[in-house]
């Protein structure tokens, strides 16, 4: 009919998975958040910028019976950006620190910054500094990356977690969500899936911890 067509373009969303202290299970977080995506029909991307590349060696082991997760190497600044296809997400399993240009660049472009924090005192601690440091950041400072705290390998029968919650939140830093120490993480990591992969009881029963995150980053 002689009409051009307009395609309207939007934004990848950036979900960037970060903290400077180590251990905290930030590939575990990606992973599972990349997997929760995927399943649910997003075309989904996992760059990995750390230089220990675990997000990298996950999806070779990943399945191709699974839902698809495109795999991306950002452990370089001049590679953030590059991608295969459109998307509609991009996790990324960021490097440690915020010293980095890398760190910088990541943080100056996410849309969200999920950060994991271990329910210990020494983690409250390098969290604390590290959140500090984001929020000094351009992007965060002016609101157009929000910061979701996710505590992580949480023991049921601890209560270090909500002295956890109340020292981030006097600090102006509301905990999330809580996810669960089973061993059900490892064995889904060595298998390149994740617990929304499966519908098996194991799976089922810790996928709710995860809502408050994934409605965050909706």
């Amino acid at each position: 009919n002689g009409k051009k067509q307009t395609v309207r373009e939007t934004a990848v969303r950036k979900i960037l998975v970060v903290n400077s202290k180590g251990g905290c299970g930030k590939t575990t977080v990606a992973t599972n958040l990349a997997v929760a995506l995927a399943a649910r029909g997003d075309d989904v991307a996992l760059a990995d910028a750390d230089r220990q590349k675990s997000s990298l060696s996950w999806t070779k082991r990943r399945s191709r019976k699974l839902p698809a997760i495109e795999s991306l190497n950002w452990t370089k600044a001049e590679d953030i950006g590059a991608k295969g296809k459109d998307l509609d997400a991009i996790v990324i399993d960021g490097p440690g620190g915020l010293r980095s240009e890398l760190a910088k660049s990541l943080i100056s472009q996410a849309s969200d910054i999920v950060v994991p924090v271990l329910p210990s005192v020494f983690d409250w601690n390098a969290t604390l500094k590290f959140l500090k440091g984001i929020s000094d950041i351009k992007r965060v400072r002016k609101g157009k990356a929000d910061i979701h705290l996710v505590a992580n390998r949480v023991n049921r029968r601890s209560s270090q977690v909500n002295d956890l919650e109340i020292h981030l939140a006097k600090k102006g830093y509301p905990v999330l969500c809580r996810i669960s120490d089973r061993v059900l993480y490892a064995k889904h990591a060595a298998a390149g899936s994740g617990v929304f992969d499966f519908s098996d009881a194991q799976s089922h029963e810790v996928r709710g911890q995860w809502h408050p995150l994934l409605q965050a980053v909706d």
